[in-house]
This record gives C-alpha cells, sequence and structure tokens, in this order.
C-alpha cells in the first residue's frame, strides 16, 4: 500500500513539474445561420440566446440597428445580421432568436435566423480569412473545415465594434 502511495504521489509532482501538453486544442463554437450561409462564434463570447422580445427604435442609427431592448435592467443594442451583410431582411419566424455578446467593452444582441449546434472543432482545421478579405479589419476570424462543409468563424470584437 505504502509503495502505490509513493507511486501515486511521485506521478503528480511530476505532473505539477512537467504539465502535460494539449493533445487536441479545440475551439468550442456555437452555430448559427443567416440567409443560406453558417456562421459560428466562440461560445465564451456568448452572454445568453434568447427568443425575440420587443425592442425600441432609436433615431439616426444606421439601418441594420433595430433599436434597442430591455435584457434585466440592461439597454442593450439589437442588431440585424442579415442587413450588416447586406442580404435583404426577412420575416422573424419561430426558429429567430437573438444572441447577446459580450466583448472587452461592448455588448449586443444580434438578431439571427436560427441556431444550428454547438460546434468543436480542432484549431488546426481552422485557416485563416481569404486573402481577398482585409483580415485585420474585417469581421471574419478564419474558415474551419469540417468533412462535409465549411463555417465561416466570426471575430466578436468586431462585430460589437460600434460605428454608430
Amino acid at each position: 500500500m505504502n509503495d502505490q502511495l509513493n507511486k501515486v504521489l511521485q506521478k503528480q509532482q511530476k505532473q505539477i513539474s512537467e504539465p502535460e501538453k494539449v493533445i487536441d486544442d479545440v475551439v468550442q463554437l456555437v452555430g448559427f445561420i443567416i440567409g443560406n450561409e453558417e456562421y459560428a462564434i466562440p461560445i465564451l463570447s456568448i452572454q445568453e440566446i434568447i427568443k425575440p422580445i420587443e425592442y425600441t427604435r432609436v433615431p439616426q442609427v444606421p439601418d441594420y440597428v433595430l433599436g434597442v431592448f430591455n435584457l434585466r435592467g440592461d439597454v442593450i443594442p439589437l442588431i440585424d445580421l442579415r442587413k450588416k451583410f447586406n442580404l435583404e431582411s426577412a420575416k422573424q419566424s419561430d426558429d429567430t432568436r437573438y444572441i447577446v455578446l459580450k466583448g472587452k467593452e461592448n455588448i449586443a444582441g444580434f438578431v439571427i435566423d436560427r441556431l444550428t449546434e454547438a460546434i468543436r472543432i480542432k484549431r488546426d482545421r481552422i485557416d485563416p480569412p481569404p486573402e481577398t478579405i482585409h483580415s485585420e479589419t474585417g469581421m471574419i476570424y478564419g474558415v474551419g473545415k469540417r468533412d462535409d462543409s465549411m463555417l465561416t468563424i466570426l471575430k466578436v470584437e468586431a462585430l460589437l465594434k460600434r460605428d454608430f
């Protein structure tokens, strides 16, 4: 018994002094549909996902800013991603959701057509945005390669950047 205890203690000490390398460097995302395309954002940037609620229009803002809504005492801007992505507006359906994203300084709600799934993708399966897109100023973090499709991963801070 004493010998087994020593082996366990030695193993623990080795793990503390030499942390194991992460074998699977996995990014956790939430997928959603806008128009006919699937996009994703890091799960840790999501404050919550809610069904559509009443919002108040605000004058003199870009057309993609629908207004503001009250979420437990916080007034949050509501952005229509269809309009932000230069797509035609669509009537809200039973699948429509608001994704409330939080960044370092900003918080906003985004109207999406529908959620798809929680996604786990290895970091080495994410390519940088195509060279035709300004990677520093654009909204695309990268393109995730899945077995049967590709997935556009968006930058949360770029989505939350206030230009209104």
